[in-house]
Formats: C-alpha cells, structure tokens, sequence
C-alpha cells in the first residue's frame, strides 16, 4: 500500500516517537510511505533529521502551523489537497490535533480510499476553557464523519471520545503506542556513573520526572508534592528531565521554597539517552494534568522502576496500584507525596514492583506490535471496502 502519515511538527515528543516508528515499521513491512508534517519549531527538540534518514519519504507543509490561524490554516489545507491528490495514497493516516482536523478533511476531499486518525491525547480537556473545549469537539464530531477508523492509545481515550459524540463505537480501536522495547534493557545500563555525575550520594533516593518544562504538565502540582515528601523522606532527590519555556518560573519557584538543590534538571535530551538517565533513578513521578497514554511511565517502567501517577485518562491502564507503582486523585497532593515517601523507604517493593512493571511493558508496548496492528488494521478496512 501507499501510506501517508500527517503531524502537525516533529518535536520530540510520544506522538511525534509514535508516528516516526509506525513510519519506520510499514516501510520494513514493504509499504511506501510518505511522512508530511508542518515546520518543528520550538525547544522541546526535533525529529526531522531521523525523519530524513528513514526509509520513507518525508516532506514539510510550510503553512501547516501549531496555532489556530485562520489565513495559513486554508493554505495548509490547500497544499495538503494538492498533494495528496498528487500522492494518490491508500491511506491517509492523520496524528495530534491540528493535522487530524486539516488532514482527514483534505484526505476526504482527495478521495483516499481509507483515512485512519488517531487520538494521542484528547484535543478537548480538562485544562481548557470550556468554549475551547466545545470548539474543539465539535471540530472532532465533524471530522469523525470523515475517516473510516479512529486509534486510540488507550481505553480511555475511546471513552471521553465517544462519551463527547465523536464517531461510532465501531471505529474506534485501541493501538498502544509502541516503544523500541529493547533499547530500554537495564541489564546495559550503569546508573552508578550516571547518579555520581549527578552528585547523587548513596543512600539518597531519587525520584525522576519526564516532560517538558511548560503549563499543564504538572511542574506546579509536583514543586508542591516535593516539599511536602521532603518533609517526611529528607533522602529524596529530584530528576527533571526535560526542558521548556517555564523553566526559569520553575527554577525560581524552587528557590522559594529551599528546593532548589534538590533539583537537577538535565534540559533537553535526545531520545537516545532516555535508558541511561532512566535507569539512575529510583521512581518516577508523572504530575502531568492530562495524558493519551503516559509514554514516560512505560518507559520508566521498561526500565524497572516504579511509577506514582494520577489517576488520570490512560495512566491506570500502565500503572496498576500494589502491582506497578500507586494511583493517586488529581489535585491529592498530600496522597502523592506519602506515596512518594512510602516508595522511598521499601527498596524491596521498588524493586518488585519495577520487575512487574517491565514485565507487562514488554507485552503490551514492543513496537514491533503496534506496527503489525496497524497493518491489520489497513488490510481489514481496505477488504471491507
């Protein structure tokens, strides 16, 4: 088949790592496939050069921009018309909000046979305003009218989409977003250097966190998670890994409080070395207010470590309470942080539950999975039609 991908920008992100290794898997699979994506701009990092070096042809769509503007959103939407109906693909699959609205209209428009989208994390929710909210389902209902199938990367993202009116129950499948599951081996890993290069002392715990440094994704909930933990548990030690706009908020918000050496932030870092800085930590936290599927958490936990998260859209779906790490109520702040504590005080249960953590991840998050079910997922609607 001749399959084409669409995003809106390749940052380095779950969605963008999503997209690039369905790419890369069709085109072992014997595919051709086309990745479209719209300029990466911004600090959270770029994917483009792996995009160019895959096995798949990768191109840009100047007008097609993150922010909602009217005059380049009709650009885009032309240009994307064009080729599209230049390609003449088999299947048009559409990622992140953005590409999923302008992409299946343009697809439906070109007459692709089969348009796939899929819902990496709600475009509507919880941390909106609730025009916003309403503007983007509705956006959503429409475009639902338009694609043949609709992925989701967990159940509960199924849920709030159809609980919204977006599609039909019958076109929604679930398709966990894949991980290079054998990049993240522990067994290869040397977290002993990588916590000395930290300052890390021995009998310190540290307690990761992965995202970006940027509103919604919990750095305000989790600076007040830590001082409350760091007032029972005063071994604790904080990873941030990542980077982002708010940093220098954050960094003087720490400050504040007498957090601020606590606190190592490692900026952006290439995919790459994920495994590495994953493998130093003790638990990681994941204060994020609204999630697809936490990728990090599944990372983490290919790594075994332990994860406390709330409990939010797919995060139960990963980390499972007495078994994988703990679920706490968004906004318990309190309950996070005596989870936080009570992890830090039991090597044993950190290391039972991070041994079950990797155990599950293996099964449900290869990405070698997720590619043969999008596949499957292609031929069954293409037979169908």
């Amino acid at each position: 088949m001749r399959i084409v991908h669409l995003i809106t920008r390749l940052i380095i992100g779950g969605a963008q790592e999503n997209t690039i290794l369905s790419c890369e898997g069709l085109a072992e699979r014997g595919h051709e496939v086309h990745l479209l994506a719209g300029p990466t701009t911004g600090p959270e990092g770029s994917l483009v050069d792996r995009a160019k070096s895959g096995a798949y042809a990768y191109e840009e769509i100047a007008p097609l921009i993150r922010a909602v503007h009217p005059l380049r959103d009709a650009q885009a939407l032309r240009a994307l018309v064009r080729r599209i109906e230049a390609l003449r693909p088999d299947v048009v699959h559409t990622h992140s909000s953005k590409a999923g609205v302008l992409g299946r209209i343009a697809a439906d428009l070109a007459g692709v046979p089969i348009i796939v989208h899929t819902i990496h994390g709600m475009s509507f929710n919880r941390t909106q305003g609730r025009l916003t909210q309403a503007a983007y389902a509705a956006a959503e209902r429409y475009c639902a009218t338009k694609c043949h199938a609709i992925v989701t990367v967990a159940n509960a993202m199924t849920r709030q989409a159809l609980a919204a009116g977006v599609g039909r129950p019958a076109q929604y499948e679930t398709i966990r977003s894949g991980i290079v599951a054998d990049d993240f081996d522990p067994a290869r890993q040397e977290p002993a250097q990588t916590r000395a290069e930290w300052g890390i002392n021995a009998d310190e715990v540290v307690v990761g966190t992965v995202a970006r440094l940027f509103v919604n994704k919990g750095y305000e909930q989790l600076i007040e998670i830590m001082s409350l933990a760091t007032r029972v548990e005063p071994r604790l030690r904080f990873v941030w890994i990542g980077d982002g706009a708010h940093r220098n908020r954050y960094e003087e918000e720490l400050t504040r409080r007498g957090l601020r050496d606590r606190v190592i932030i490692t900026g952006l870092l290439p995919p790459s070395q994920m495994p590495r800085v994953l493998a130093a930590i003790d638990l990681l936290a994941h204060t994020s207010q609204w999630e697809g599927l936490p990728r990090a958490v599944v990372q983490a936990m290919l790594m075994q470590k332990p994860a406390v998260s709330f409990a939010i859209d797919g995060a139960p779906e990963v980390v499972t309470p007495g078994e994988t790490g703990a679920l706490v109520a968004l906004g318990d702040h309190a309950g996070f942080a005596d989870a936080i504590a009570r992890l830090a005080r039991d090597p044993a249960m950190r290391r039972a539950f991070g041994e079950a953590g990797r155990a599950r991840c293996i099964r449900e998050f290869d990405h070698r999975v997720m590619v043969e079910r999008l596949d499957a997922l292609y031929r069954r609607i293409m037979l169908a039609r």
